[in-house]
């Protein structure tokens, strides 16, 4: 279905509002339709109307979703599915064939990296790491097998900046694709096809749905026919995202900006008051001055994000007992919601990376800071802190 409404402004606040969300043809109703469907009445054998078959294939609930993903990505086509991992599964398998090599970068989501350390690795799929914040890190770890550049900017859990524009040479130059992981900017902040990445992919259940109340994955392309092939992929492959999900990511996308400013504007003063407290011995924010991808971050975010990283005087221990007394921030996994989430990463969302080139700082805690007033999270991290 082509993107319709994007004649309505390309003002991304406006366009969170109305891309995809066309008003219902029989009640007019402002919001769409959950089509809690599986299967549609055909007009005759082969006339599909309005071109739904089956769920798997389309649904109009998560056609809406996917106008919407793509107009607020500035692509071509907009990809929903069942969960992240989902969206990079059905990437990888789409780009690469067995013999390929990828460069991932040295500080990515556990998930990613074992997604390709245990699944793709398997599948004969080769694999390297780089510092993905220096192109001639990147351009010395490409290969004559290489087909893809990963990239996480913001990282996870390092909070390290890619220069988009420059590796999307790198890769250009050696043609690979690039893939940018826009999960901790998001859209609103962050635009990486604008910049000369090919595919940007999505944790939906993070900012983009923003509420803690749905799991979902997104890809975002700008060429039309990798589109069609990743499409076709997610046909056959089957792991779509549903339509109350689709629903719920699509409510979450209308309030993406307002809420990403709040969490923008909360992680700037917890950052800052971080970096002045006697046990904490490195804060890793990308709006800090002395954060070495500040400029960077600068030139390609609207601004910095929600997510703070910080060390602990005392080590691992130190930092455990920092994410248990924590009261108003809730020790949990995930991150992106409207409530600010506190977790160890070593124990929690990258215990699969240990051992490995990716092995976060046993002392290191990540904060997903919410919307809360900001006092009231300062003054929980400091007793936390003690």
């Amino acid at each position: 279905m082509p993107m319709s409404d994007r004649h309505i402004s390309q003002h991304f606040e406006t366009l969170a509002i109305h891309a995809g969300n066309t008003a219902d043809p029989l009640t007019g109703a402002v919001v769409p339709p959950i089509y809690q469907v599986s299967t549609y009445k055909q007009d005759g054998v082969g006339g599909l109307r309005g071109g739904y078959e089956y769920s798997r294939s389309a649904n109009p609930t998560r056609t809406a979703l996917e106008e919407n993903l793509a107009a607020l990505e500035g692509g071509v086509r907009g990809l929903a599915f069942a969960s992240g991992l989902a969206a990079e599964d059905c990437l990888l398998r789409t780009l690469l064939t067995p013999g390929d090599h990828v460069v991932i970068p040295n500080d990515a989501y556990g998930g990613t990296f074992r997604l390709f350390a245990k699944v793709v690795s398997r599948w004969g799929v080769e694999w390297s790491v780089a510092d993905t914040s220096d192109p001639a890190a990147v351009r010395a770890a490409i290969t004559p097998k290489t087909k893809v550049v990963w990239v996480e900017t913001p990282s996870n859990p390092l909070l390290g900046i890619t220069d988009i524009a420059a590796v999307a040479q790198v890769a250009r130059d050696a043609g690979a694709r690039l893939v940018v992981d826009n999960t901790f900017a998001t859209p609103y902040l962050q635009q990486p096809l604008a910049l000369g990445a090919d595919v940007v992919v999505h944790s939906l259940t993070k900012y983009m749905g923003g509420h803690s109340d749905v799991v979902g994955g997104a890809l975002v392309v700008s060429d039309r026919d990798l589109g069609e092939e990743l499409a076709y992929h997610q046909n056959a492959m089957g792991a779509v995202a549903g339509p109350f999900d689709s629903w719920l990511v699509l409510r979450g996308t209308k309030t993406l900006s307002v809420r990403m400013d709040r969490h923008s504007e909360n992680a700037t003063k917890i950052a800052d008051m971080l970096t002045r407290h006697a046990r904490v011995t490195r804060v890793l924010y990308p709006g800090l001055p002395d954060h070495p991808g500040h400029e960077v971050a600068a030139k390609q975010m609207r601004a910095f994000g929600g997510m703070v990283s910080f060390q602990v005087a005392g080590g691992e221990e130190a930092a455990v007992e920092v994410c248990n007394r924590a009261k108003v921030f809730t020790l949990g996994e995930s991150l992106g919601g409207v409530e600010s989430l506190i977790e160890h990463p070593g124990r929690m969302t990258h215990a699969s990376a240990a051992g490995s080139a990716l092995e976060v700082p046993a002392d290191l805690v990540r904060l997903s800071v919410g919307i809360e007033n900001v006092d009231d999270l300062l003054e929980d991290l400091q007793q936390a802190l003690g």
